[in-house]
């Protein structure tokens, strides 16, 4: 009896079996590769945190004068900064330890504007006369760098303190529409502060926090006179955000920023006397990578 030859194509057992080692073989490479990765990625958390937050900024309250005599003038009303400006704000946080947290702020800010004057002033003894064209500068950006260290904490909430040191830069300037009859007053230096910040999970993804960087310096009252600089900041946040994919959380963030300085740095030097207070509301989307 002649038996058919077998089909080319027809894999024969042992075939199978040879077929079937390999793929068990390759099943266990993926399983342990993919526990490789998760055993990886549990490793790799990372102490570093990024934030960047867009949004815009409305001032409630802007009221400078430089030199006595001089004259107080309201940004708000008098110099356009009645509408809402584009601003931006970047901050690395880095865990260094358990409980202890260094923070870096970097906060661009600049308004510029133009108006026609309705009245009369006098900025460092420069006259600008009402009905003339004015373009004006307000630039304040600052570096910040601070320390926290976590005071209380639990499985969903912590409570950190700590202070910090804050570099101002400060630009403001009045010119003609032009650029011509300007005055331009600069400066910069060191503004200790005080840190605090709250954060409480919301469930499973969630979260909402609140912290504030701040101080007020009453100097020339430790002086006992009425010479040298009173000074105070306050930039609170309040932000809501969620955890909506590994490492990454959006969040809204409302925030506070406010103060300013009023005094004459050299004794009896009126012509030195600078007030400048503000109050700024901001509203921003952000994202944190952690």
């Amino acid at each position: 009896m002649q038996h058919a030859p077998a089909r080319p194509d027809a894999p024969t057992d042992g075939v199978r079996r040879r077929a079937a080692r390999a793929a068990s073989r390759a099943a266990a490479a993926v399983a342990g590769v993919g526990l490789l990765c998760q055993t990886g990625t549990a490793q790799a958390e990372s102490p570093v945190q990024l934030r960047a937050d867009f949004g815009f900024l409305g001032v409630l309250q802007h009221d400078y004068q430089q030199g006595d005599p001089g004259t107080s003038f309201d940004f708000h009303d008098e110099g356009a900064q009645d509408v809402l400006f584009p601003v931006s704000r970047y901050i690395v946080n880095v865990d260094v330890a358990e409980r202890h947290r260094v923070s870096f702020v970097y906060q661009p800010l600049e308004l510029r504007t133009r108006e026609r004057l309705r009245r009369d002033i006098l900025v460092d003894g420069t006259a600008y006369a009402a009905g003339q064209d004015m373009q004006f500068t307000y630039g304040f950006p600052f570096y910040r760098a601070s320390y926290e260290y976590v005071a209380w904490h639990s499985d969903e909430a912590r409570l950190g303190l700590g202070g910090g040191l804050q570099i101002r830069n400060a630009t403001i300037e009045f010119a003609h529409s032009d650029g011509t009859n300007l005055v331009s007053e600069r400066n910069v230096g060191p503004v200790p502060l005080l840190h605090a910040s709250f954060r409480q999970a919301l469930g499973e993804l969630y979260w909402f926090e609140l912290d504030a960087d701040g101080i007020y310096a009453p100097i020339k009252y430790l002086n006992g006179n009425d010479n040298g600089v009173e000074g105070a900041i306050l930039d609170a946040n309040v932000r809501l955000g969620i955890d909506a994919a590994e490492h990454i959380a959006p969040f809204l963030n409302v925030r506070y920023l406010g103060g300013g300085a009023e005094g004459a740095s050299e004794e009896g030097d009126l012509a030195d006397y600078t007030s400048n207070w503000l109050q700024f509301m901001i509203v921003s989307l952000g994202v944190e990578l952690h």
